[in-house]
Protein backbone atom coordinates (compact mmCIF):
# COMPACT_ATOMS: atom_id res chain seq x y z
CA UNK A 1 0.00 0.00 0.00
CA UNK A 2 1.30 3.53 -1.04
CA UNK A 3 0.73 5.49 2.12
CA UNK A 4 1.87 9.77 2.77
CA UNK A 5 0.92 12.13 5.16
CA UNK A 6 -1.25 15.14 4.34
CA UNK A 7 -1.46 18.39 5.95
CA UNK A 8 -4.38 20.77 5.44
CA UNK A 9 -6.11 23.66 7.65
CA UNK A 10 -9.31 21.62 6.72
CA UNK A 11 -10.98 18.49 6.11
CA UNK A 12 -11.95 18.78 2.74
CA UNK A 13 -8.51 21.22 1.75
CA UNK A 14 -6.88 17.57 2.54
CA UNK A 15 -9.33 15.08 1.06
CA UNK A 16 -8.61 17.38 -2.25
CA UNK A 17 -5.25 16.80 -2.19
CA UNK A 18 -5.56 13.50 -1.73
CA UNK A 19 -7.62 12.78 -4.38
CA UNK A 20 -5.25 14.72 -7.07
CA UNK A 21 -2.70 12.89 -6.05
CA UNK A 22 -3.48 9.41 -5.09
CA UNK A 23 -7.09 9.21 -6.65
CA UNK A 24 -10.86 8.02 -5.58
CA UNK A 25 -9.73 4.42 -4.18
CA UNK A 26 -7.42 6.11 -1.63
CA UNK A 27 -8.62 5.28 1.84
CA UNK A 28 -7.69 7.54 4.87
CA UNK A 29 -5.49 5.81 7.50
CA UNK A 30 -5.39 8.35 10.36
CA UNK A 31 -6.06 11.77 10.97
CA UNK A 32 -5.51 14.29 14.05
CA UNK A 33 -5.94 17.87 14.90
CA UNK A 34 -2.72 19.69 15.49
CA UNK A 35 -3.09 23.21 17.48
CA UNK A 36 0.38 25.35 17.12
CA UNK A 37 0.85 28.23 19.29
CA UNK A 38 2.14 31.92 18.34
CA UNK A 39 2.73 35.14 20.27
CA UNK A 40 3.49 33.10 23.38
CA UNK A 41 0.44 31.28 23.09
CA UNK A 42 -1.94 33.90 23.11
CA UNK A 43 -3.09 32.86 19.49
CA UNK A 44 -3.88 29.49 18.38
CA UNK A 45 -3.97 27.91 15.19
CA UNK A 46 -5.31 24.48 14.14
CA UNK A 47 -4.54 22.15 11.37
CA UNK A 48 -5.71 18.65 10.14
CA UNK A 49 -3.00 16.12 9.68
CA UNK A 50 -4.43 13.31 7.75
CA UNK A 51 -2.39 9.76 6.32
CA UNK A 52 -3.79 8.44 3.47
CA UNK A 53 -3.03 5.20 1.02
CA UNK A 54 -3.77 3.35 -1.83
CA UNK A 55 -3.68 -0.11 -2.23
CA UNK A 56 -5.81 -1.28 -5.60
CA UNK A 57 -6.22 -5.50 -5.18
CA UNK A 58 -6.07 -7.06 -8.69
CA UNK A 59 -9.08 -8.82 -9.38
CA UNK A 60 -8.51 -12.44 -9.92
CA UNK A 61 -9.22 -14.68 -13.04
CA UNK A 62 -12.13 -16.50 -12.32
CA UNK A 63 -14.36 -19.96 -14.37
CA UNK A 64 -17.43 -18.35 -15.67
CA UNK A 65 -19.80 -20.14 -14.29
CA UNK A 66 -23.75 -20.34 -14.77
CA UNK A 67 -24.63 -17.54 -12.14
CA UNK A 68 -23.34 -14.06 -12.54
CA UNK A 69 -21.65 -12.47 -9.96
CA UNK A 70 -21.01 -8.83 -9.20
CA UNK A 71 -17.78 -7.84 -8.33
CA UNK A 72 -17.09 -4.09 -7.33
CA UNK A 73 -14.97 -2.05 -9.04
CA UNK A 74 -13.63 0.03 -6.24
CA UNK A 75 -14.22 0.68 -2.51
CA UNK A 76 -15.68 4.23 -3.48
CA UNK A 77 -17.90 3.17 -5.72
CA UNK A 78 -19.23 -0.19 -3.38
CA UNK A 79 -19.77 2.80 -1.01
CA UNK A 80 -21.49 4.96 -3.73
CA UNK A 81 -24.40 2.22 -4.13
CA UNK A 82 -24.95 2.24 -0.65
CA UNK A 83 -24.82 -1.46 0.02
CA UNK A 84 -24.33 -3.38 3.22
CA UNK A 85 -22.06 -5.41 4.01
CA UNK A 86 -24.18 -8.46 3.25
CA UNK A 87 -25.00 -7.51 -0.39
CA UNK A 88 -21.02 -8.26 -1.11
CA UNK A 89 -19.90 -10.50 -4.02
CA UNK A 90 -21.04 -14.28 -2.95
CA UNK A 91 -18.20 -17.34 -3.64
CA UNK A 92 -19.96 -19.86 -6.41
CA UNK A 93 -18.33 -23.28 -5.50
CA UNK A 94 -18.71 -25.86 -8.70
CA UNK A 95 -16.72 -28.64 -7.68
CA UNK A 96 -14.20 -29.66 -5.74
CA UNK A 97 -11.49 -28.53 -8.51
CA UNK A 98 -12.32 -24.78 -7.56
CA UNK A 99 -11.76 -25.16 -3.83
CA UNK A 100 -8.48 -23.02 -4.22
CA UNK A 101 -10.39 -20.42 -6.48
CA UNK A 102 -12.75 -20.07 -3.58
CA UNK A 103 -10.72 -19.55 -1.23
CA UNK A 104 -8.85 -16.74 -2.76
CA UNK A 105 -12.11 -15.36 -3.66
CA UNK A 106 -13.05 -15.33 -0.03
CA UNK A 107 -10.22 -13.62 1.22
CA UNK A 108 -10.23 -10.77 -1.55
CA UNK A 109 -14.02 -10.10 -0.15
CA UNK A 110 -12.98 -10.33 3.19
CA UNK A 111 -10.59 -7.86 2.71
CA UNK A 112 -12.87 -5.60 1.13
CA UNK A 113 -15.20 -5.82 3.57
CA UNK A 114 -12.49 -5.15 5.97
CA UNK A 115 -11.39 -1.96 4.14
CA UNK A 116 -15.09 -1.01 3.67
CA UNK A 117 -15.94 -1.21 7.79
CA UNK A 118 -12.75 0.47 8.60
CA UNK A 119 -13.62 3.48 5.96
CA UNK A 120 -16.95 3.99 7.35
CA UNK A 121 -15.48 4.18 11.25
CA UNK A 122 -12.60 6.57 9.83
CA UNK A 123 -15.55 8.69 8.59
CA UNK A 124 -17.78 8.60 11.39
CA UNK A 125 -14.71 9.44 13.74
CA UNK A 126 -13.69 12.67 11.46
CA UNK A 127 -17.62 13.94 11.09
CA UNK A 128 -17.15 13.56 14.86
CA UNK A 129 -13.91 15.48 15.21
CA UNK A 130 -15.50 17.86 12.62
CA UNK A 131 -18.95 19.02 14.84
CA UNK A 132 -16.90 19.03 18.19
CA UNK A 133 -14.01 21.52 16.67
CA UNK A 134 -17.53 23.95 16.44
CA UNK A 135 -18.68 23.47 20.10
CA UNK A 136 -16.86 25.73 22.41
CA UNK A 137 -15.01 25.13 24.93
CA UNK A 138 -17.00 24.56 27.80
CA UNK A 139 -19.09 21.68 25.48
CA UNK A 140 -15.48 20.11 25.22
CA UNK A 141 -15.35 19.62 29.14
CA UNK A 142 -18.59 18.27 29.28
CA UNK A 143 -18.02 15.79 26.44
CA UNK A 144 -15.02 14.72 28.01
CA UNK A 145 -16.92 13.83 31.15
CA UNK A 146 -19.62 11.96 29.39
CA UNK A 147 -17.65 9.85 27.64
CA UNK A 148 -15.06 9.28 30.70
CA UNK A 149 -18.57 7.68 32.22
CA UNK A 150 -19.10 5.66 28.98
CA UNK A 151 -22.09 7.34 27.68
CA UNK A 152 -23.18 6.42 24.11
CA UNK A 153 -22.01 9.03 21.47
CA UNK A 154 -25.50 9.41 19.94
CA UNK A 155 -26.65 10.74 23.38
CA UNK A 156 -24.00 12.42 24.14
CA UNK A 157 -24.46 14.44 20.87
CA UNK A 158 -27.96 14.89 21.45
CA UNK A 159 -26.91 16.43 25.38
CA UNK A 160 -24.70 18.86 23.49
CA UNK A 161 -26.34 19.97 20.75
CA UNK A 162 -29.26 21.12 23.14
CA UNK A 163 -26.38 22.68 25.34
CA UNK A 164 -25.04 24.53 22.22
CA UNK A 165 -28.26 25.91 21.71
CA UNK A 166 -28.43 27.47 25.08
CA UNK A 167 -25.13 28.62 25.10
CA UNK A 168 -26.02 30.88 22.14
CA UNK A 169 -28.87 32.34 24.42
CA UNK A 170 -26.94 32.75 27.30
CA UNK A 171 -23.10 32.62 29.19
CA UNK A 172 -23.50 29.93 31.18
CA UNK A 173 -21.10 28.00 33.44
CA UNK A 174 -19.33 24.67 33.34
CA UNK A 175 -21.30 23.98 36.56
CA UNK A 176 -24.64 25.10 34.62
CA UNK A 177 -24.04 23.63 31.71
CA UNK A 178 -23.24 19.90 33.42
CA UNK A 179 -26.71 20.38 35.89
CA UNK A 180 -28.21 21.06 32.60
CA UNK A 181 -26.90 17.87 31.08
CA UNK A 182 -28.05 16.08 33.43
CA UNK A 183 -31.51 17.13 33.08
CA UNK A 184 -31.49 16.12 29.75
CA UNK A 185 -30.20 12.42 30.79
CA UNK A 186 -33.14 12.91 33.28
CA UNK A 187 -35.75 13.87 30.82
CA UNK A 188 -34.86 10.61 29.04
CA UNK A 189 -35.18 8.05 31.34
CA UNK A 190 -38.75 9.38 32.58
CA UNK A 191 -40.68 7.83 29.97
CA UNK A 192 -39.21 4.79 31.34
CA UNK A 193 -40.95 2.68 34.68
CA UNK A 194 -38.04 3.60 37.52
CA UNK A 195 -40.42 1.29 40.35
CA UNK A 196 -38.97 -1.09 42.29
CA UNK A 197 -41.08 -4.70 43.26
CA UNK A 198 -44.56 -4.62 41.69
CA UNK A 199 -46.18 -6.27 44.97
CA UNK A 200 -49.41 -6.56 43.00
CA UNK A 201 -47.98 -9.70 41.29
CA UNK A 202 -47.25 -12.75 42.77
CA UNK A 203 -44.61 -14.50 41.18
CA UNK A 204 -41.16 -12.45 41.23
CA UNK A 205 -38.67 -14.38 38.57
CA UNK A 206 -35.03 -13.10 38.91
CA UNK A 207 -32.87 -14.20 35.85
CA UNK A 208 -29.22 -13.10 34.39
CA UNK A 209 -26.12 -14.89 34.18
CA UNK A 210 -23.71 -16.52 36.53
CA UNK A 211 -21.94 -14.18 38.80
CA UNK A 212 -24.04 -11.10 38.88
CA UNK A 213 -25.30 -11.61 42.42
CA UNK A 214 -29.17 -12.97 41.92
CA UNK A 215 -29.03 -14.92 44.93
CA UNK A 216 -28.38 -11.73 47.21
CA UNK A 217 -30.82 -9.41 45.27
CA UNK A 218 -33.53 -11.31 45.83
CA UNK A 219 -32.55 -11.95 49.41
CA UNK A 220 -32.75 -8.04 49.52
CA UNK A 221 -35.71 -7.84 47.96
CA UNK A 222 -37.13 -10.32 49.96
CA UNK A 223 -36.28 -8.81 52.83
CA UNK A 224 -38.16 -5.46 52.68
CA UNK A 225 -41.25 -7.57 51.35
CA UNK A 226 -41.09 -9.05 54.95
CA UNK A 227 -40.11 -6.08 57.17
CA UNK A 228 -41.74 -3.53 55.39
CA UNK A 229 -44.29 -4.49 53.56
CA UNK A 230 -45.11 -7.09 56.17
CA UNK A 231 -45.93 -10.16 53.34
CA UNK A 232 -45.89 -13.72 53.76
CA UNK A 233 -42.97 -15.01 51.24
CA UNK A 234 -41.42 -18.50 50.27
CA UNK A 235 -38.60 -19.07 47.77
CA UNK A 236 -38.38 -21.37 45.09
CA UNK A 237 -35.01 -21.86 43.83
CA UNK A 238 -34.09 -23.77 40.05
CA UNK A 239 -30.57 -23.00 40.66
CA UNK A 240 -29.18 -27.14 41.21
CA UNK A 241 -25.62 -26.20 38.95
CA UNK A 242 -23.89 -24.28 41.29
CA UNK A 243 -22.26 -25.37 44.65
CA UNK A 244 -23.45 -24.48 47.87
CA UNK A 245 -26.27 -22.24 45.78
CA UNK A 246 -29.41 -23.73 47.70
CA UNK A 247 -27.13 -23.77 51.16
CA UNK A 248 -26.77 -19.72 50.87
CA UNK A 249 -31.00 -19.27 50.03
CA UNK A 250 -31.70 -21.44 52.31
CA UNK A 251 -29.65 -19.19 55.24
CA UNK A 252 -31.61 -16.42 53.76
CA UNK A 253 -34.73 -18.15 53.93
CA UNK A 254 -34.26 -19.00 57.53
CA UNK A 255 -33.34 -15.64 58.86
CA UNK A 256 -37.15 -14.17 56.77
CA UNK A 257 -38.77 -17.57 58.12
CA UNK A 258 -39.85 -17.99 54.70
CA UNK A 259 -40.22 -21.87 53.22
CA UNK A 260 -37.43 -23.08 50.15
CA UNK A 261 -38.85 -25.24 47.75
CA UNK A 262 -36.02 -26.69 45.29
CA UNK A 263 -37.09 -27.77 41.69
CA UNK A 264 -35.49 -29.64 39.26
CA UNK A 265 -38.19 -29.93 36.64
CA UNK A 266 -41.55 -28.13 35.16
CA UNK A 267 -43.53 -31.18 37.53
CA UNK A 268 -41.14 -29.79 40.49
CA UNK A 269 -42.17 -26.38 39.73
CA UNK A 270 -45.52 -26.76 39.78
CA UNK A 271 -45.30 -28.47 43.05
CA UNK A 272 -43.62 -26.00 44.49
CA UNK A 273 -46.10 -23.45 43.48
CA UNK A 274 -49.35 -25.27 45.10
CA UNK A 275 -47.70 -25.74 48.33
CA UNK A 276 -47.44 -22.26 47.92
CA UNK A 277 -50.41 -20.69 46.64
CA UNK A 278 -51.15 -19.36 50.30
CA UNK A 279 -48.37 -16.63 49.88
CA UNK A 280 -48.46 -13.16 49.37
CA UNK A 281 -45.13 -13.38 47.14
CA UNK A 282 -43.16 -16.18 45.68
CA UNK A 283 -39.13 -15.59 44.80
CA UNK A 284 -37.99 -17.77 42.17
CA UNK A 285 -34.27 -18.15 42.24
CA UNK A 286 -32.99 -19.34 38.90
CA UNK A 287 -29.51 -20.70 37.98
CA UNK A 288 -26.82 -18.39 36.46
CA UNK A 289 -25.48 -19.86 33.03
CA UNK A 290 -23.96 -18.37 30.00
CA UNK A 291 -26.87 -17.29 28.33
CA UNK A 292 -24.85 -16.81 25.47
CA UNK A 293 -26.22 -19.66 24.78
CA UNK A 294 -29.65 -19.42 23.39
CA UNK A 295 -30.59 -22.99 24.45
CA UNK A 296 -30.38 -22.33 28.14
CA UNK A 297 -33.12 -19.39 27.54
CA UNK A 298 -34.74 -22.04 26.11
CA UNK A 299 -34.42 -24.69 28.96
CA UNK A 300 -35.69 -21.60 31.61
CA UNK A 301 -38.87 -21.25 29.39
CA UNK A 302 -39.71 -25.07 29.69
CA UNK A 303 -39.48 -24.91 33.12
CA UNK A 304 -40.56 -21.92 34.28
CA UNK A 305 -44.30 -20.02 33.41
CA UNK A 306 -44.29 -16.56 32.63
CA UNK A 307 -47.89 -15.38 33.09
CA UNK A 308 -50.08 -12.68 34.10
CA UNK A 309 -49.24 -12.60 37.70
CA UNK A 310 -45.10 -12.66 36.76
CA UNK A 311 -42.66 -10.26 36.74
CA UNK A 312 -39.47 -11.17 35.90
CA UNK A 313 -36.39 -8.72 36.10
CA UNK A 314 -32.85 -9.19 34.23
CA UNK A 315 -30.06 -8.56 36.56
CA UNK A 316 -26.93 -7.35 34.82
CA UNK A 317 -23.30 -7.03 36.43
CA UNK A 318 -22.17 -3.25 35.54
CA UNK A 319 -18.32 -4.33 35.33
CA UNK A 320 -19.41 -6.26 32.07
CA UNK A 321 -18.74 -4.87 28.40
CA UNK A 322 -21.56 -3.22 27.31
CA UNK A 323 -21.31 -5.00 24.53
CA UNK A 324 -21.21 -8.44 26.24
CA UNK A 325 -24.45 -7.33 28.00
CA UNK A 326 -26.23 -6.49 25.21
CA UNK A 327 -25.76 -10.20 23.48
CA UNK A 328 -27.55 -11.45 26.87
CA UNK A 329 -29.97 -9.03 27.03
CA UNK A 330 -30.66 -9.93 23.18
CA UNK A 331 -31.72 -13.39 24.13
CA UNK A 332 -34.01 -12.61 26.54
CA UNK A 333 -36.28 -11.21 23.79
CA UNK A 334 -38.81 -13.78 24.06
CA UNK A 335 -39.52 -13.82 27.34
CA UNK A 336 -41.27 -10.51 28.96
CA UNK A 337 -38.65 -8.76 30.94
CA UNK A 338 -40.18 -5.87 32.93
CA UNK A 339 -37.11 -3.92 33.98
CA UNK A 340 -33.59 -4.30 34.98
CA UNK A 341 -31.98 -4.49 37.66
CA UNK A 342 -27.99 -3.46 37.70
CA UNK A 343 -25.83 -4.89 40.53
CA UNK A 344 -21.81 -4.67 41.33
CA UNK A 345 -22.34 -0.34 40.66
CA UNK A 346 -19.51 0.39 43.41
CA UNK A 347 -17.22 -1.84 41.65
CA UNK A 348 -16.95 0.58 38.43
CA UNK A 349 -16.30 4.05 38.03
CA UNK A 350 -18.33 4.26 34.89
CA UNK A 351 -21.73 3.99 35.41
CA UNK A 352 -23.44 5.56 31.61
CA UNK A 353 -23.43 1.51 30.19
CA UNK A 354 -26.74 1.58 32.77
CA UNK A 355 -28.01 4.25 30.64
CA UNK A 356 -27.38 3.44 27.40
CA UNK A 357 -28.71 -0.30 28.20
CA UNK A 358 -31.95 1.40 29.14
CA UNK A 359 -32.68 3.71 26.50
CA UNK A 360 -31.52 1.25 23.85
CA UNK A 361 -34.12 -1.40 24.83
CA UNK A 362 -36.32 0.95 26.19
CA UNK A 363 -36.55 -1.05 29.62
CA UNK A 364 -36.77 0.84 32.83
CA UNK A 365 -34.72 0.38 36.34
CA UNK A 366 -36.11 -1.71 39.55
CA UNK A 367 -32.49 -1.98 41.40
CA UNK A 368 -29.50 -0.38 41.50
Amino acid sequence: MKMKKYTAPSIAEAMKQIRIELGDDAVIINSKVITTKKFFGLVQKKHFEVVAGVDRIEQKQVRPTSYQQHEPSSIQSELKLGQAEEDMPKLVVESNSNKTTSTNQEIISDELKKEIQDLKLIMQSLKKQTVQESYPEELLYIIELLRNQELDEQLITEICDELFVQIQKEELSKKQLFEMAKTHLYNRLTTLPLTGLDYNKKYVHVLGPTGVGKTTTIAKMAARAVLEKKKKIGFITTDTYRIAAIDQLKTYAALLQAPVEIVYNSEDYQDAVNKMAHLDLIFIDTAGRNFKEAKYVGDLKDLIEFGKEAQSYLVLSLTTKQKDLEVIIEKFTSIPIEKFIFTKLDETNSIGTMFNLMIKYNKGLAYY
